[in-house]
Formats: C-alpha cells, sequence, structure tokens
C-alpha cells in the first residue's frame, strides 16, 4: 500500500465521520469543541491537585508538568510543525473542502496536521490518570480526549490521520511528563503518602477524585442544553 493510497483512504474516513443531518449533533460538537466548554474540568483537576498534597513544591511541579504536556503537546505543534508539514485541513483542502460539511462557517485555521486537541488532550489525560491511579478518573479522562478527537473530525477540521498522530505524540508527552515529574518528585520527598480504601494508591482521596468526575457530567449535560438551544435558535 503506498502513500497516495493511505491519503485517499483517510479523505475518505473524514467524509465518513463528518456532518450530519442533525442540528443537535451539530451543537454537541461546537460546544465540546470549545476550550472554554472545559474550564471548570480544569479548575477541578486544580482542586484535586491543591486539596491532596501537602507542599507548595509538590503543587507546583504537578502544574509545571502539566503545562508542560500543553506546550510539548500543542504549542509547538502550532509553532513548528503544522507550519512544516503544511498539511490542508479538510475544511481547506481544494481537493474535498466541497465536500465537507461545516457547522456555521468553522474551518479552523489553514494547516490541521496533527491535531493539537488530540494531542493536548490526551497527554493531559495520561499524566494525570498515571498521577492518581483511578479507574474511573482514567476512562472518564481518556473518553474526554477522545470526545474532543470525533468533534475534530465531525466539524471538519481535522482528518483522521491527524488525530491519529495527534494521540500518539500526545500519548509520549504524557508518559514522559509522568516519568520526568516522578524523577523530580523523588528529589523532592521520598516518603510515602497514607494509603487506605479511601484514597487511590498514589494518595488522592477518591471523594476528591469524585469532584473530577461529577464536573464530567456536568460539563456533558450542559452540551446537550447548549445543544437543545442550538435546534431552537
Amino acid at each position: 500500500m503506498d502513500w497516495t493510497t493511505i491519503i485517499d483512504m483517510d479523505k475518505q474516513l473524514l467524509l465518513w465521520f463528518n456532518g450530519s443531518d442533525s442540528l443537535f449533533l451539530d451543537g454537541m460538537a461546537k460546544t465540546l469543541t470549545t476550550a472554554s466548554t472545559w474550564i471548570p474540568l480544569y479548575f477541578s483537576l486544580l482542586y484535586l491537585v491543591l486539596k491532596n498534597n501537602n507542599s507548595v513544591q509538590k503543587i507546583l511541579l504537578i502544574l509545571g508538568a502539566a503545562g508542560l504536556c500543553v506546550f510539548l503537546a500543542g504549542s509547538l505543534n502550532d509553532l513548528l510543525i503544522k507550519p512544516w508539514v503544511c498539511r490542508w485541513r479538510p475544511s481547506r483542502d481544494p481537493e474535498i473542502a466541497m465536500l465537507v460539511d461545516t457547522v456555521n462557517g468553522y474551518r479552523g485555521g489553514d494547516y490541521g496536521f496533527f491535531s493539537s486537541h488530540a494531542a493536548n488532550t490526551f497527554s493531559i489525560a495520561l499524566f494525570f490518570s498515571l498521577l492518581i491511579r483511578s479507574r474511573a478518573l482514567t476512562i472518564g479522562l481518556v473518553l474526554w480526549s477522545l470526545t474532543n478527537c470525533w468533534t475534530r473530525m465531525y466539524l471538519g477540521v481535522h482528518y483522521p490521520g491527524d488525530i491519529l498522530c495527534g494521540l500518539l505524540w500526545g500519548a509520549t508527552v504524557g508518559i514522559g511528563v509522568w516519568y520526568l515529574h516522578q524523577y523530580l518528585r523523588h528529589r523532592i520527598d521520598d516518603s510515602e503518602q497514607f494509603v487506605s480504601t479511601q484514597y487511590t494508591s498514589t494518595g488522592y482521596l477518591l471523594s476528591d477524585v469524585s469532584v473530577v468526575l461529577s464536573i464530567l457530567v456536568l460539563t456533558v449535560f450542559y452540551a446537550i442544553l447548549r445543544s437543545c438551544l442550538y435546534i431552537h435558535a
């Protein structure tokens, strides 16, 4: 299978994911892809970190690691990779742009390889999953990342190949930054945290993890409500 065949398959697969006749799904995709929709989730993760770490050094290390995930996974991509690769977004691609469904004229920037949404969200999802070690939180954060990936294809601003490469890079960054965090964390304080049935294996209170999961669920309900209003707008 040559490179041209792979690219053609990528384009055909995008058209399968892209758009629908449902105004409700249009509203869902547009709401869920918007960064501000997830601000409550970011604050809930901040709350989890602040509540369950007993020193400023540990807190700053985690926040710095999360910031490094975003920088390496998304910011470098936007600054260097996209302008260098110059792969058109589907919504901008002269070959298929006329076939791509858009929502309210949203087409994104010119270039889309690879997806910063996929890379950013997956790096954060894996970093916090490894940090906190809660199965429920891991499932929730991975689904959050994959939902963001779906919105990008639905809206026609990323090919599946852009998404896949973004996920692979995001996984590399998230895991790599976690290892860096662990190395620095042990240099700050190598003591064991108290663990019981009320805590995760890394010492995070399960009730505080539930706050993050509740925020995730409430955000989905918010998106559903916005989508219902979108139908009648």
